[in-house]
């Protein structure tokens, strides 16, 4: 299995959460999803994006508030007509007119819906944590608690395969600093304590970093970071939320990991999700040592 793993609003200037999303995609499945995925930017497209005038595929572009500000203007188009404009917009860049312009805003939601649909008919689970861009953050070199909970939900997943069957993590290219950084923390927590020992018998520990503009993996994650960050709500959060996202949300919220494991005390097992909510990344003992200085 492959989880490709990307995250959004780490940076705090728009998203109003951080997300950590993951999407899970099986090896014997991955291709046919990767040729799906580009004969859907054909027909919707008429071409390929990255022949065209996009080099990268990002969330934040295609669904950005603009674009469903555009797509509801009021232009009368004919579905046969869409394609082939939305085309002349790519090609036509800033000189495109009215009508490729709203063709290829309605064909880009249409898309990106199609691509969610995709996802779902491969099988593809969806597992992500949704945090609180106030979350106290844990000690330097401590895997924070949305990647430990990713990798829970991710052995559990694994859990339920055949006992041969193993989990690769797939990154979307960071700055190198970045990157070691994270290889750090993830060979301090599969390494140095015993639950991560535990999971890493069915989860290689060591991720590989991927060019997202060459990986469909990477890109359904990105998709799925940004519409959690700003679609998917629990009653208990109060932030911001974009209401045209939420149609995308829920085909997310359809697609999550469902799953159980053991208490503690092995008296019966907690349900486990794979979407949630976190409002504090450290880990229990940091939570303790924190609070002891008070």
């Amino acid at each position: 299995m492959l989880l490709f793993i990307d995250e959004s609003g780490h940076d705090h200037h728009e998203m109003p959460c951080e997300v950590l999303a993951g999407v899970v995609v099986a090896e014997d499945n991955l291709w046919n999803l990767v040729k799906a995925v580009r004969s859907a930017e054909k027909d919707f497209f008429g071409d390929y994006l990255r022949n065209l005038r996009y080099t990268e595929m990002k969330a934040k572009k295609l669904l950005k508030k603009k674009r469903f500000k555009s797509a509801d203007r009021p232009v009368t188009i004919a579905p046969a007509e869409r394609t082939g404009l939305a085309h002349g917009a790519l090609i036509n860049g800033a000189t495109a007119n009215e009508r490729q312009l709203v063709a290829y805003s309605r064909q880009v939601l249409g898309f990106v819906h199609e691509v969610l649909n995709i996802a779902a008919r491969h099988s593809v689970q969806v597992i992500a944590s949704v945090v609180d861009i106030k979350a106290p953050r844990p000690a330097p070199g401590i895997l924070r608690k949305d990647y430990v909970y990713l990798f829970e939900r991710y052995f559990y997943l694994l859990e339920a395969l055949p006992p041969r069957e193993r989990g690769m993590v797939v990154f979307d290219e960071m700055e190198k600093s970045q990157s070691h950084v994270l290889i750090q923390q993830m060979a301090n927590y599969f390494l140095g304590t015993q639950t991560g020992r535990y999971r890493s018998s069915r989860v290689v520990p060591e991720p590989f970093f991927v060019h997202s503009e060459l990986t469909t993996g990477i890109f359904l994650a990105d998709l799925a970071a940004y519409i959690l960050g700003w679609g998917w709500r629990l009653g208990k959060m109060n932030q911001p939320a974009r209401a045209e996202l939420k149609p995308y949300a829920n085909k997310l919220h359809d697609m999550q990991f469902h799953g159980e494991r053991p208490t503690t005390d092995g008296s019966g097992v907690i349900q486990l999700h794979g979407i949630c909510y976190l409002d504090d990344l450290r880990g229990k003992q940091d939570r303790e040592a924190d609070e002891g200085d008070l």
